[in-house]
């Protein structure tokens, strides 16, 4: 399941101070779930279970997060890895510096990982000329590096002749009749002095929806989502006997999502947009149909069917996420919800709770 380029000495010397450091200041196990934030703007919640401490999701920046963390009673330099849901930009903006501030190894699906790493490196298209020129360019300061180094008497003429055939070639190339063709390529230029691999992470580790693992005392199950990202995952986590699910940005709710979300005892379950808001509302026709579409969001309506059709009702508390600013109503979520709870008598012992965009939701312990 190991993934990454990063040696285990390296990561097993990290795991071994902070499992040092959390004994003497968590000296009593414990199972807690803290949302952080919920929303179109930034997604992270904390799950610990016994001594370890998880970040799932990583959608807003470090700072913020750290100051979440801390208004929610977490202690930031406790996590022991970060998991990904997905890679779009309300789970990850805050990701990199994250990770490489603690120290700590990132959790995701290899296309997920992939996909970031993309969305992370700026490209940007050029015509052929442009290209030309570039290349061009390039020959020419390694022609002028090789007369200077054969000064020296550190090359050779071979040297020489090769970088002056290269500048020969390259503007033959220039003269001919291909000036239409575009070239897509990484714009190195335009990368942060700062950061030279803005995707650098201190440990990456790959896993597989449907394919349990385990970090620290808690044990991870991923399952696949219907969503418009590379490999979608929610999450259903365990220790100390309570199960804890992470079940947003959904489609729609597929029969493996149904069958993942039994026998929880807290579910944070997506209630994105009320219907008719959307409709009415800013979006452009194009961005109303992706969110309507089954590799979208799930709507007040559709969390309230599954609440009162597929949910077994076992969960103690029940936590809507992921609600829309533009195209929601915190209220509307409620009372959909509400409605659909209600209509069952097992399901009155729930406890409904609201997770919202700007600040965290109080800690919830298991």
């Amino acid at each position: 399941m190991r993934g990454g380029s990063f040696g285990s000495g390296f990561l097993s010397r990290q795991q071994k101070g902070r499992a040092m450091h959390r004994r003497a200041r968590y000296a009593q196990t414990m199972v807690r779930f803290t949302v952080l934030a919920s929303g179109s703007k930034g997604n992270s919640t904390v799950v610990t279970g016994g001594q370890t401490r998880i970040l799932v999701d990583a959608g807003l920046s470090c700072r913020e997060l750290f100051r979440r963390m801390k208004l929610a009673g977490e202690e930031p330099e406790t996590l022991d890895a970060i998991v990904i849901t997905h890679e779009h930009s309300d789970h990850v903006a805050g990701l990199a510096v994250t990770a490489r501030k603690l120290g700590i190894p990132v959790y995701f699906t290899e296309a997920t990982h992939r996909a970031w790493m993309r969305w992370l490196t700026p490209r940007r298209q050029m015509s052929y000329a442009q290209w030309l020129e570039q290349c061009r360019k390039q020959a020419a300061e390694r022609q002028a590096e090789a007369e200077a180094a054969l000064e020296e008497g550190l090359a050779d003429e071979n040297d020489l002749i090769a970088d002056a055939e290269a500048v020969e070639i390259i503007a033959g190339a220039e003269a001919s009749s291909e000036q239409d063709i575009v070239v897509d390529t990484i714009a190195v230029a335009e990368k942060p002095a700062a950061v030279k691999d803005p995707a650098f992470l201190p440990a990456v580790e790959y896993f597989e929806a449907g394919r349990p693992f385990v970090i620290g005392d808690v044990a991870v199950s991923p399952f696949t989502t219907s969503h418009d990202a590379a490999d979608p995952v929610g999450f259903v986590f365990q220790a100390e006997g309570a199960r804890m699910a992470v079940a947003t940005d959904l489609g729609y709710i597929s029969p493996n999502v149904r069958a993942q979300l039994k026998g929880v005892d807290l579910l944070l379950l997506e209630s994105n947009h009320d219907l008719e808001m959307l409709r009415d509302g800013p979006y452009p026709w194009s961005v109303k149909q992706r969110v309507l579409s089954r590799v979208g969001h799930l709507s007040n309506d559709a969390a309230a069917q599954f609440l009162e059709d597929g949910y077994d009702g076992q969960a103690a508390y029940v936590i809507l996420g992921h609600l829309s600013e533009s195209n929601n109503l915190p209220e509307l979520a409620r009372v959909a919800a509400e409605r659909a709870l209600s209509g069952h008598a097992s399901l009155l012992a729930n406890r409904l709770l609201l997770a919202c965009q700007h600040e965290p939701l109080s800690s919830i312990f298991l």
